[in-house]
């Protein structure tokens, strides 16, 4: 028994190791076909990719080498001031994310492919360890069908673009391994850790593999039928070690928590399933639909999978419970309360299948006892082959089958039953084995790299793209670095963005952030402000507006030309610069505040957070092409599609702006070379305030709209701004405001004038969490003016102090804290035990001899 177990641990690792290597290889050879970066022209930062988790890698970049705003607790440079420890737990927990530290910063989008990869081939080793613990059998094939799971319809299509998902693929093997410690009561230690890092690296799939592990554990049992006490036992055991492991994760993972309660909402949409063809379809090669779960193993391991229940060397336990456990885990995708269980109750905002990858590998594990009990008969390989051809039938139906599909099904099918046969015919160690390996490597590089390379491309198609970092990224952070002023002023990367992070990934410290832990009085307060925002209020943008600029000590602007990856909108915006104002500190005074809630209108809301009047707001006339009046003010439909106009009168020399929250298309002052882009699309998108230009000396003023869809200019549309007015009230500011502003991470630090009243305003969103104190009286929950953070004031003190405590901070300590002296008492009291207990004759198998082992 011994040597059994020494010998299983050099086959365990060579069998990682293959699965490690043929799972970057694919990746990156299917990303060389398909001319997709690193290997070609081609973006891969498609959606969330290029938005978040490129940005947010920068940032840690940043931070590891000392050179971001902020710290752990707050990140100054998004959204003017959000909480950072939630974002970290999201995107970044993962151990692997710490790499990026090694590439150098210009080159972020290599060092995150680098990431990517390397999570997919630790998913396969893992895998492929778990295999050979579960039943043993040829290492070599234990490394190919862990490659199979690593390089899953799931990772190439959906989690390829979504890197932190990676790090479930990982946990659900490992947790499988806990699982399996469990059972036989060895490693406990090691089983708490690994709970532990996999819900720290990314609780949400953590959260899906934790489950699929449990079910695994649960057929386990069933399978092997232990005496009632020994199972009790076991499961009790695996309670445990999940319990501890979490509550280790606890000081991340709460943090997450109460950052989704004080987040944006997102959309909450009825789950749909997707028809039975689209669900059969994803199990073939090639076959791409955002929004389907991706199920594609590999040929070979589907044919194994479907073989299993006919394949007579199997015991009949094993043969029934694995296939029905796969297909009870498959239905419970299509089925609205078990989906909703699968997303921690929570309705996702995208693709309702992430979970997908645990029947993935659910799959390849029902694929390894086919193969494990010895190669499938003929019989078994029949019975299989038929029932993939009518899968494949029914599947044919899906719009997601394409013509490409045909003949790379055809040759894994080819390639898979021919190394299967020669398989089941030779020994372990002749040339017909050697074919054999050849033959299902082949099969299986190929249709797989194919794959990857379809999902690739048509991601391009179906999904918004960016860049990598070039020459307009080092534009950007050029100019910022040159103009910064943090923390005597901020520096807005501009209006014109090149992702949704701009300020993570070029510098700077702007209103624009997007994840999905935006803040809900962030969002709130800059729509009221006339802010714009995607993604259906989660991705927040720059507002180019001088009001705002001063509100929020934004003293330097930076305005690019538009990004040319992008489709060309009508307008090229500003010229290309830096503008740059004085603006009042991070720190004002109002001595006499107004509490009036804010009301529709933009720009009385910004007035009323200035404490000054600056707007005209005239009366707003909207006529079509015609000239005839439009009294619904509804444009691009029927008459006023194709040049609507909108009249105004205002002051002369005074800064027109439009704030159209529901108009798509361009807007140009009549007399100005350039339009101005808005964009509108409901739900998702609301489009921000612009400028257009200055009144004219007749004081008419007039704005051509070319709508490009439907949409509704409000009444107050036009706002007039007397830009000396907001210099007289910005110098009001700054003459009562701070005199001195330090920032250090979660701490805000400020000198008052003597004799201060009303109540300190920092130009920072108060989200939960910031506690103040004046002079050296005891901090309390910071106040709120109109969504900022609110101090008051009794004239006495001259100094302000703001910390940032994230929420659920302390309460996560409390519960890692208990969990950690737990598993520390466990282990002393088990070594106690053990060292009382005499030792087992030597004739004890191993595992006996350690089932008290911690």
């Amino acid at each position: 028994m011994q040597k059994a177990a020494k010998s299983a641990i050099p086959a365990a690792r060579a069998a990682a190791l293959l699965a490690a290597a043929v799972t970057a290889s694919v990746f990156c050879v299917a990303d060389a076909l398909a001319r997709s970066y690193p290997f070609g022209p081609r973006t891969r930062s498609v959606n969330d990719l290029g938005n978040q988790y490129v940005p947010f890698h920068a940032h840690l970049w940043d931070l590891v080498h000392g050179r971001a705003d902020g710290g752990l607790l707050v990140n100054w440079q998004s959204g003017y001031g959000s909480s950072f420890l939630p974002d970290l737990g999201t995107y970044l927990g993962s151990p692997f994310a710490l790499l990026v530290a090694v590439f150098p910063r210009d080159r972020i989008d290599l060092a995150v492919y680098t990431v990517t990869v390397l999570k997919a081939a630790s998913a396969a080793a893992a895998m492929a360890w778990l295999l050979l613990v579960l039943r043993p059998g040829r290492w070599w094939a234990a490394g190919l069908l862990g490659a199979s799971y690593a390089l899953c319809g799931w990772t190439l299509a959906d989690a390829a673009y979504n890197p932190m998902w990676l790090d479930g693929l990982i946990a659900l093997p490992l947790l499988c391994l806990a699982g399996e410690w469990a059972l036989a009561g060895r490693r406990r230690l090691l089983g708490v850790l690994i709970v532990a890092l996999s819900w720290t690296a990314n609780f949400y799939t953590a959260y899906m593999a934790t489950l699929g592990a449990g079910l695994v554990l649960l057929l386990r049992l069933l399978l092997i039928r232990p005496p009632r006490r020994q199972a009790l036992a076991a499961a009790g055991r695996a309670v445990l070690t999940v319990t501890l492991g979490m509550g280790l994760a606890a000081p991340l993972v709460t943090v997450i928590w109460f950052g989704t309660r004080h987040a944006y909402p997102g959309r909450v949409r009825p789950f749909t399933p997707v028809p039975g063809e689209d669900l059969l379809a994803r199990l073939l090669p090639t076959t791409y639909g955002f929004g389907s779960p991706a199920l594609y193993v590999g040929t070979t391991a589907l044919l194994l999978a479907l073989a299993l229940p006919f394949h007579r060397a199997v015991p009949g336990r094993v043969r029934a419970g694995w296939p029905a456990l796969v297909l009870v885990v498959a239905l419970s995708l299509q089925w609205a309360p078990t989906s909703l269980v699968w997303h921690a109750f929570a309705t996702p905002q995208g693709s309702s299948y992430r979970q997908a990858f645990v029947v993935c590998g659910l799959l390849v594990i029902a694929a390894w006892h086919a193969l494990s009990y010895g190669p499938p008969d003929r019989r078994a390989l029949a019975a299989a082959t038929a029932l993939l051809a009518l899968l494949t039938v029914l599947a044919s139906r899906s719009d997601l089958v394409r013509p490409h599909t045909w003949p790379v099904l055809l040759l894994a099918v080819g390639g898979s039953l021919c190394g299967l046969v020669l398989l089941g015919r030779a020994g372990p160690r002749t040339a017909l084995a050697g074919m054999a390996v050849v033959l299902l490597f082949g099969a299986q590089f190929g249709e797989t790299a194919a794959t990857s390379a379809v999902a690739t491309r048509l991601r391009l198609k179906h999904l918004d793209d960016y860049a990598p970092w070039g020459q307009r990224q080092e534009r950007q952070a050029a100019a910022i670095a040159e103009a910064d002023g943090w923390p005597r002023h901020r520096t807005d990367p501009g209006r014109e963005q090149t992702v949704g992070n701009d300020p993570l990934l070029v510098g700077g410290q702007g209103a624009q952030y997007y994840s999905s832990l935006t803040s809900d009085v962030l969002s709130r307060t800059l729509t009221a402000l006339g802010g714009g925002w995607t993604s259906r209020g989660r991705s927040v943008q720059s507002l180019d507006n001088a009001v705002t600029d001063v509100l929020f000590s934004v003293g330097a602007r930076l305005h690019n030309p538009p990004d040319p990856h992008q489709a060309a909108p009508p307008g090229a915006g500003a010229p290309p610069g830096v503008a740059r104002r004085d603006v009042p500190p991070l720190v004002t005074v109002r001595t006499a505040p107004d509490t009036a809630p804010f009301g529709p209108s933009p720009y009385r809301n910004q007035e009323l957070l200035l404490g000054s009047r600056v707007y005209t707001v005239p009366r707003l006339g909207v006529r079509d092409d015609t000239g005839e009046p439009v009294p619904s003010r509804t444009v691009g439909v029927g008459h006023a599609l194709t040049g609507p106009t909108l009249t105004a009168r205002c002051p002369a020399g005074t800064q027109v702006n439009l704030w159209a929250p529901h108009f798509s298309g361009a807007a140009r002052l009549t007399g100005t070379g350039t339009g101005v882009p808005f964009g509108f699309a409901y739900p998702r998108n609301r489009a921000a305030m612009e400028p257009l230009g200055r009144t004219p000396a007749s004081g008419v003023v007039r704005i051509e709209l070319t709508p490009n869809r439907p949409g509704r200019i409000p009444a107050g549309a036009i706002g007039c701004l007397d830009t000396a007015r907001l210099r007289t009230a910005a110098a009001q500011l700054t003459a009562t405001g701070a005199t001195g502003v330090s920032v250090d991470d979660g701490t805000l630090r400020a000198r008052l004038p003597a004799g201060s009243t009303g109540i300190a305003v920092v130009a920072a969103p108060r989200i939960a969490g910031w506690r103040c104190a004046t002079g050296g009286g005891a901090a309390r929950p910071a106040g709120e003016y109109h969504g900022l953070i609110a101090v008051p004031l009794d004239g006495r003190s001259t100094s302000l102090a703001c910390t940032f405590h994230p929420p659920g901070l302390r309460l996560g300590t409390a519960v890692g804290a208990t969990s950690l002296v737990t598993l520390v008492l466990l282990c002393a009291l088990t070594a106690v035990r053990r060292r009382r207990v005499p030792a087992p004759p030597t004739t004890t198998p191993p595992r006996e001899r350690v089932t008290t082992a911690c």
